[in-house]
């Protein structure tokens, strides 16, 4: 196995990401993108505010339901399939679309949907997967903001023995870019210690039909 180490700290917007020297792909990590209080406030309000939904996807043949619960939301035509199933885009919420617009002239990249998986506790999960759906285009950035219980977050390559570990605490921003959906897979695994529930925003974009 080989562990990926850093180039660069930060703990704040105004300063460097950290980069992980990753093959095929790039991952910049602010730990505290969001000051604590302000990341607090905002999962009180979305947990409160928005239609939490459990999902069935199928497996082996079967739709069962998901170990989360969700919300898709974004412009109107950011239909968006996986595992069999075909999610429609709620409406923004403000708060939300004013988030994505900050992440967007932040990182200097478009975002106009968003996927919100919220984990009730560490026995909730999601297994390894890579966010490749053709919807998102080629090389997709993935902009993903972490609120509530800090939970580890694995990545691995598809073909050679590397892997990272990270913990993504609440109010840091992860973002994945430059071949990491085409050459690696992640997951957020089960950890049964931790009691609290955590808050996963994905930003994404998808092209308007021409």
């Amino acid at each position: 196995m080989c562990i990926l180490t850093r180039q660069t700290d930060s703990d704040n917007q105004q300063s460097p990401p950290q980069q992980f020297n990753l093959p095929d792909a790039r991952i910049r990590f602010w730990p505290n993108w969001l000051d604590e209080a302000l990341a607090q406030q905002l999962l009180e309000q979305l947990q409160q505010q928005l239609n939490w939904q459990q999902e069935r996807i199928m497996m082996f043949g079967k739709p069962v339901p998901i170990p989360r619960r969700q919300v898709w939301m974004g412009d109107a035509h950011c239909v968006y399939t996986y595992s069999g199933s075909r999610f429609v885009p709620q409406p923004w919420q403000p708060r939300l679309q004013q988030l994505a617009a900050q992440l967007s002239e932040f990182l200097q990249q478009p975002f106009n949907c968003v996927l919100l998986n919220l984990y009730a506790d560490g026995q909730q999960h999601m297994g390894w997967h890579a966010d490749n759906e053709p919807e998102l285009g080629h090389d997709p950035v993935i902009a993903s903001l972490s609120l509530g219980a800090s939970r580890r977050f694995d990545l691995k390559h598809r073909r050679q023995d590397w892997q990272l570990q990270l913990a993504l605490g609440s109010g840091s921003l992860l973002v994945m870019d430059n071949g990491c959906q085409q050459h690696w897979l992640h997951r957020l695994p089960k950890q049964t210690k931790v009691n609290n529930a955590r808050l996963n925003l994905t930003f994404r974009y998808i092209a308007a039909p021409s």
